[in-house]
């Protein structure tokens, strides 16, 4: 395991790189003195998740000045998840942390993080307390999605908490075991278990550049989210069936009883009847719809495709 070797550092911090040369310098400054600070070995992993500006560049500069930023080149953009995986995996570290390369993690934390994990944790994720920078809709629309997920989880998801966060080895050798494609890392930390904590935090603004998670990304993480943890949207799907089905019947035999007693006058016309047609199929279609959303990450999984692909790697062995 990585965590034999006796060059191993005291933390690894897995970075995912998309677009964000503007930030990547000042978040290695940042970085190199906290760990300076505390007198901890590191490594900074930057993976480029398939950026189009020079972000690869940047980290080549690094790499080439500091021995202790590795950098891992993605053939194509994966997807944030994917790219924090490629940079699990390929850590050495005893203990990973992992945080986006925005500056809205702030370095500074990560002793904190540590701190805790020397009283015996195995995983310590940074609990957002405020969130500074974002809209009040993605504010809202966050906060509803973890309430959402912790309801109809499995597992215990913490609130508010993205993946920046702190693994021991161990979490992080069993986290690699899991080879789902369709990732939410954050649920999977969940999964595995073992002692775990929070470390409250208020997340800072964007540094530079734009977010990467708009509206549609954000639904598709939400779906991979309560597709890879929770079976109760196909629940939904049967008891919608069961209670139209139970209304249809009791309908059903109001108006044969109705009927049999000899009642004549029943509302003539189609609004009542299209207004019960169109709500039946819009029921059905949203049935098939989250059989699709299930069935369609089955056709993914099944295919066995590796998890993403490594162009390069610079201060790192290659991949296996």
């Amino acid at each position: 395991m990585a965590s034999d070797r006796p060059t191993a550092p005291d933390v690894s911090v897995v970075l995912p790189v998309y677009n964000e040369q503007g930030s990547i310098g000042e978040l290695h400054r940042r970085s190199s003195a906290v760990f300076a600070e505390r007198g901890l070995s590191f490594e900074l992993i930057f993976v480029n998740d398939g950026s189009s500006d020079g972000s690869w560049r940047r980290i080549l500069e690094l790499t080439t000045m500091d021995p202790r930023c590795c950098g891992v080149n993605l053939t194509r953009n994966f997807g944030h998840q994917l790219a924090i995986t490629a940079g699990v995996e390929m850590s050495r570290g005893r203990t990973v942390v992992v945080m986006d390369s925005d500056l809205q993690d702030p370095p500074e934390l990560i002793p904190t993080l540590y701190d805790r994990h020397l009283e015996g944790y195995d995983v310590v994720y940074a609990q957002r307390r405020t969130r500074e920078g974002e809209t009040w809709f993605k504010q809202t629309t966050a906060k509803a999605f973890y309430r959402l997920m912790q309801r109809m989880s499995t597992v215990e998801i913490p609130l508010d908490t993205g993946d920046f966060r702190l693994m021991s080895r161990q979490v992080v050798d069993d986290l690699s075991r899991l080879n789902e494609r369709h990732r939410f890392v954050r649920g999977l930390v969940s999964w595995v278990g073992y002692n775990q904590t929070a470390v409250l935090y208020d997340r800072s603004a964007r540094r530079a550049g734009a977010t990467k998670y708009p509206l549609t990304k954000m639904i598709g993480f939400a779906l991979d989210g309560f597709t890879s943890f929770s079976r109760e949207p196909l629940r939904l799907a049967t008891l919608a069936g069961v209670f139209l089905a139970c209304a249809s019947l009791a309908l059903m035999i109001g108006l044969i009883g109705y009927k049999l007693a000899g009642g004549t006058g029943l509302v003539s016309g189609w609004t009542s009847l299209a207004v019960a047609a169109l709500f039946l199929g819009s029921v059905q279609l949203l049935a098939i719809g989250i059989l699709g959303e299930y069935i369609g990450r089955i056709y993914e999984e099944v295919k066995g495709r590796p998890l993403y692909l490594v162009r390069e790697t610079i201060n790192l062995d290659p991949p296996n």
